[in-house]
């Protein structure tokens, strides 16, 4: 396969433009004469004659670029047909079922891939009680991995899920399932991300379904960027929004995130949004999340003008302190990024969020994780390290913000 050097870039409301490489290795996205307003690709790319240039690919192409497990395997999948680089690996993971609204089209990446109308979906039950007679996640990634547009280095796939009918052999393609795998590298991480992600929907947050494999090995999520009818909804994660890309995940800050809601969610979104990212980072710190970077938070829209922006919902929560016990926050908060010290840097986010009273608040979330321990405790044999690790971080807030006591008050 020769060089790629250009895509078409569309999206729901029609063809957007064209993405190229130049002599001087940047890139260049220019809108169509044809394109509509309604067709821009990023709220932070508007309509216009003048091409965007960048020395990298633009953040919102890079948004959905995979990294470590599913890179490699991407890799090694393509390394007798073609080397991988960035332009390449942007229309791959654009062109199958990418996160959000902006989709890759190109003849030469059809031709690589070769024709989709025989892929076939999985069941829910089927992937949640795999009995582990064989290694589903290698087999769910070597089914479906060219057609896998996300992000992150956590071992993952979309995987189109088939509701079955009276006719075993006739299937229905459903939306679509994020398949997660802890693997070895990190033991017992799908009862992690259960325990904390159940925290927050006792916490009454807006959170995606999501499920765990009967054998405890995979965490399942239902996409929250596709309408019941499967027609994309826009995401842009807070990468995007900053100007940043993905190796610059880590360099900002929890009240720039505010700062980012309040310049592009709708008017009548702000409010909430902000309440809701501060329950997120107030979690996060809770369970002792050290991985809650700019591209965990995101907002959804479906009008492509940003009018109707709003945070999405939680996800990727996890307690990253059983496998690195002295881990740090993901962003600056109150400017450290000391997980000891968000005691007290949560209330300066609180102020940042205009929540008046953050106490009640907080007192709720402690509740939350509390609840989600004792009603998962059934699964704390299975991941001993992971439990004590979310009860000593969230033990800290509840002695920080005990009832009627200290900050509470505030």
């Amino acid at each position: 396969m020769k060089p790629l050097d250009r895509v078409r870039i569309r999206t729901p409301q029609g063809e957007s433009g064209e993405l190229s490489t130049v002599e001087t290795g940047d890139y260049l996205f220019r809108y169509g004469l044809d394109a509509a307003p309604q067709s821009q690709i990023s709220l932070t790319m508007p309509l216009r004659d003048a091409a965007f240039s960048s020395r990298s690919l633009h953040p919102v192409f890079q948004m959905n670029l995979p990294e470590g497990y599913v890179l490699e395997q991407l890799r090694n999948r393509l390394a007798k047909t073609t080397p991988l680089n960035p332009m390449l690996l942007m229309a791959l993971t654009g062109s199958g079922s990418p996160v959000g609204r902006v989709a890759v089209q190109s003849a030469s990446i059809d031709e690589l891939l070769g024709t989709r109308s025989d892929v076939q979906g999985r069941s829910l039950a089927q992937i949640l009680s795999w009995d582990g007679a064989h290694d589903l996640f290698a087999e769910l990634v070597d089914s479906y991995i060219l057609r896998t547009g996300i992000s992150g280095v956590q071992p993952k796939v979309i995987v189109p899920e088939a509701a079955f009918a009276a006719d075993p052999r006739a299937t229905l393609l459903m939306p679509e399932l994020i398949v997660k795998s802890g693997r070895a590298d990190f033991p017992a991480l799908a009862i992690n991300e259960y325990v904390c992600m159940d925290a927050a929907r006792r916490a009454g947050m807006p959170v995606p379904d999501f499920y765990l494999s009967d054998n405890r090995e995979l965490f399942v999520m239902r996409r929250f960027d596709r309408e019941p009818d499967q027609r994309p909804i826009g995401f842009e994660d807070m990468a995007v929004l900053m100007g940043l890309g993905t190796e610059q995940k880590y360099d900002s800050s929890y009240e720039k995130i505010a700062r980012a809601i309040r310049l592009f969610c709708g008017p009548e979104k702000i409010a909430t949004s902000l309440e809701q990212f501060f329950d997120i980072v107030a979690l996060s710190c809770m369970v002792g999340n050290g991985d809650a970077h700019l591209k965990n938070f995101g907002l959804l829209y479906r009008d492509p003008l940003g009018r109707d922006a709003h945070l999405a919902p939680a996800y990727d929560i996890v307690n990253t302190t059983a496998y690195i016990e002295e881990d740090s926050l993901a962003l600056r908060l109150a400017g450290s990024k000391s997980l000891f010290g968000s005691r007290l840097g949560i209330l300066e986010l609180a102020s940042a969020c205009n929540i008046r009273k953050p106490g009640p608040r907080l007192e709720r979330l402690i509740a939350a994780v509390y609840q989600s321990l004792k009603a998962n405790a059934h699964l704390s044999e299975h991941a001993p390290q992971v439990f004590l690790a979310i009860e000593y971080a969230v033990g800290l807030y509840a002695q920080t913000f005990a009832a009627n006591e200290g900050p509470t008050a505030l």
